[in-house]
């Protein structure tokens, strides 16, 4: 694998331990939006890395959504970065979580949890999802309310596109006004999470999926039984996922 040396540019923290990194990296290679790019860090007992989805599109600046995972060993390193540091960028991006990847429809549903956010703000940067999805509905599911990130620019999505974009935040731990309570799962199976978007989610839908493991499965239970099976260049159908361990 290929490195280049990336600065912090600027630091955004949305709650304890949750935060983005705007890393100046301008020779990393073009990506699609949704794909994932390494992030790592020179250690005396060796190069530590991981893959995250890059928050952004191609371009100087890159954003990593990331979440400090207390008892990781790469993640409490990153939380401590701050502006003027330098952190190892991989050159070429990989991943097909991309919308080139994924089938035309009515609506384009953007499921996810925690920092499965990541791949959706990419897209949503970009004229791509908004060209070809005549509805548009981003579906984030979290603990607590701090937790939900990227609300403003979220905000201005919905007031510049008013009848094509849903934002519908989940909150699982407790009781938010305009959110929806539980689970992701709970709310699409007892139908709140479509009547909160305003759209059917349906055959005629294209559904991404990004985040937890077991949300990730539950759902994708779930719309195989209303007839929903996943995305193969073969095998045409709705849903195309990314799994983040």
């Amino acid at each position: 694998m290929k490195w280049i040396s990336g600065v912090v540019r600027n630091k955004i923290v949305w709650a304890e331990g949750l935060f983005t990194l705007q890393v100046e990296a301008p020779e990393v290679e073009p990506f699609e939006a949704g794909q994932f790019l390494q992030l790592g860090v020179e250690q005396p007992d060796g190069h530590l890395h991981r893959p995250y989805s890059v928050a952004s599109p191609h371009g100087e600046i890159l954003d990593f959504f990331i979440v400090l995972v207390e008892t990781g060993k790469l993640t409490p390193i990153l939380w401590k970065l701050a502006p003027g540091d330098a952190v190892d960028v991989s050159t070429r991006a990989a991943g097909s979580f991309t919308l080139s990847h994924c089938p035309d429809g009515n609506s384009l549903w953007l499921l996810c949890t925690g920092t499965g956010l990541a791949p959706y703000i990419a897209m949503l940067r970009t004229a791509t999802p908004w060209q070809r999805y005549p509805r548009i509905v981003l579906v984030h599911g979290v603990r607590y309310q701090r937790d939900l990130a990227y609300r403003e620019e979220i905000s201005r999505y919905q007031q510049a596109h008013p009848d094509q974009l849903a934002y519908v935040p989940v909150v699982s731990r407790e009781a938010v006004s305009g959110a929806l309570s539980g689970r992701i799962t709970t709310c699409l199976a007892n139908g709140t999470l479509e009547a909160a978007a305003g759209s059917p989610l349906d055959a005629h839908s294209c559904v991404m999926m990004c985040g937890n493991p077991a949300m990730l499965d539950e759902t994708e239970r779930l719309l195989q039984a209303r007839g929903l099976k996943r995305h193969r260049t073969k095998e045409p159908g709705q849903i195309v996922v990314e799994r983040y361990w």
